[in-house]
């Protein structure tokens, strides 16, 4: 059976598809009975849209999967602590569990407070650290 490293690896290879698009490198994925369901990364710049943040597409393509708009059952994975924005959309689909990697001091959402929906588990600080190198890279480079 699949490990919580095994899909944050599977989010971490979305987002180095935003990374070699030159796009925030964060990715998502999207699980229901062990099986991804959905996969989606940082693609604001190319759809020139602030809502497409990774967790946001791979929110949209599972419940298009399921044809269904909550994601009960399902755990969602992303490499960064997810903004505002996606814990709302988390909180609308009723997603089982949030599990991320690395924090996300500035714009995380746990800054703002109870977010989840209440019956939505939260774990953080899977791979953390390969989640947080992929985002130091990429802004070392966009600083040089």
């Amino acid at each position: 059976m699949p490990t919580d490293d095994y899909f944050m690896a599977q989010a971490l290879a979305e987002a180095e598809k935003a990374f070699a698009a030159d796009e925030i490198p964060i990715g998502a994925v999207v699980v229901f009975e062990n099986q991804i369901i959905g996969r989606g990364y940082n693609q604001t710049e190319r759809l020139r849209d602030v809502t497409a943040h990774a967790e946001m597409l791979a929110l949209t393509a599972a419940a298009n999967y399921l044809g269904n708009k909550y994601l009960a059952d399902c755990t969602l994975y992303v490499t960064i602590e997810p903004c505002v924005m996606c814990a709302g959309a988390s909180y609308w689909a009723q997603v089982k569990a949030v599990v991320f990697g690395a924090d996300e001091p500035k714009v995380g959402f746990r800054r703002h407070g109870a977010l989840l929906h209440p019956r939505t588990k939260l774990r953080g600080g899977v791979l953390a650290e390969e989640c947080a190198a992929l985002m130091r890279r990429f802004f070392t480079l966009k600083r040089k």
